[in-house]
């Protein structure tokens, strides 16, 4: 998986650290927040938190008859102290645990894959090092961000673990207690991002495809350079999608994101990218100066910094010009595209198998030797 120069902060402690944290407990790297956010008047805080805590306690309702506002104000953004439940509700994984009452607490009784275990031993410490939760191993939330991986790779041993997978527990594990967080986890692993951890990662390549195609929409000069110096959209977009932005986006942009996505799905980490590729190429001048395949990437893996703030995303995720029809029709072309070339495939390896059988009953009857056959 390609790593980022944002996402160095997960494998190494190269930031300047600061003695406190910030408000969000960062203690360094780019997602410590040095400047407060302009507050809301305390009167609006109040309105909007009694507007969601309502929303909540008549949920089924609202999700019936009025899904709608429940969209639009996860998009004007979800109040600090009522995120959690909110993201626990969005992702329905009230749902999931009011079913399995007892089940977290009997995947941490198991014992577990043990190369799996090993695994996520290996890597559960590179996870946002620099937050107060996640410093060392005896550190509340190592520990936790470990009980939520094994427990996941026992629930779905069909994907058990995989790398990116470990940042987003992480993440959710900063927000909710582990066991609503496990559940949380569960339904963006199995249900927002399905299929994406398999070994093949098809489904990414698919999502590619479509990238590139909604990318051909809404900025052609930015397509037509991707295309021209021949950089796929895997060298850039697969942290992106992989981690669902949490290792790319700064703090206050990723809630906001992870606000939208929750409540509206993958469309919404493709129009973020879209939004990213978009504003970092679409000038002439960039373009210009980006000639090559390594220039192009250094620019999309590092954006400048105000095409990753907060109301920059937000707003320009809001005004692309996209339906979910526009989405529909290129899953389709990709997904006929795929099967197009997959039965290609097919063909060429059957004739080449074909080919390869006729040959070896004629050099058996000829009498000739092994060293002048196909080579499987």
């Amino acid at each position: 998986m390609a790593t980022s120069p944002r996402s160095v902060d997960t494998i190494s402690l190269c930031s300047t650290v600061s003695s406190c944290p910030d408000r969000n407990g960062f203690y360094g790297g780019f997602q410590r927040t040095e400047k407060p956010k302009e507050p809301l008047s305390k009167a609006q805080i109040i309105a909007r938190e009694k507007k969601w805590l309502y929303m909540i306690d008549n949920w089924s309702l609202y999700m019936s008859k009025n899904y709608k506002k429940i969209r639009d104000r996860c998009r004007k953004g979800i109040p600090k102290s009522v995120r959690p439940r909110a993201w626990f509700y969005l992702s329905g994984a009230y749902l999931l645990k009011k079913k399995n009452p007892t089940v977290y607490k009997e995947l941490l009784e198991q014992p577990g894959n043990p190369h799996v275990i090993e695994e996520i031993k290996k890597d559960k410490h590179r996870q946002f090092p620099f937050h107060e939760m996640f410093l060392d191993e005896d550190k509340v939330g190592q520990i936790e961000l470990f009980n939520v991986l094994k427990a996941y790779s026992i629930y779905n041993p069909k994907v058990g673990f995989c790398q990116a997978q470990a940042p987003i527990a992480a993440f959710l594990l900063m927000h909710l207690p582990a066991e609503d967080a496990f559940w949380v986890f569960v339904s963006v692993c199995d249900v927002y991002l399905e299929d994406y951890f398999i070994t093949g990662l098809e489904v990414l390549q698919n999502d590619a495809g479509i990238l590139e195609g909604l990318l051909k929409k809404t900025c052609p000069p930015a397509y037509r350079h991707l295309q021209k110096h021949k950089v796929e959209p895997l060298l850039y977009m697969t942290d992106w999608f992989l981690c669902a932005m949490t290792r790319t986006l700064p703090w206050e942009t990723l809630l906001r994101v992870w606000d939208c996505f929750l409540a509206e799905g993958i469309r919404v980490i493709f129009k973020v990218a879209l939004v990213i590729i978009g504003a970092s190429l679409n000038q002439h001048k960039v373009r210009k100066q980006c000639n090559g395949l390594c220039e192009t990437l250094e620019v999309l893996r590092s954006p400048p910094e105000h095409v990753l703030e907060e109301d920059f995303i937000i707003n320009n995720i809001q005004r692309l010009n996209l339906r979910v029809e526009d989405f529909q029709i290129e899953h389709t072309r990709q997904k006929n595209r795929r099967a197009k070339q997959k039965a290609m495939q097919e063909a060429a390896a059957a004739t080449t198998a074909s080919t390869s059988h006729g040959s070896a009953v004629s050099s058996s009857s000829s009498g000739a030797g092994g060293s002048n056959g196909y080579r499987l």
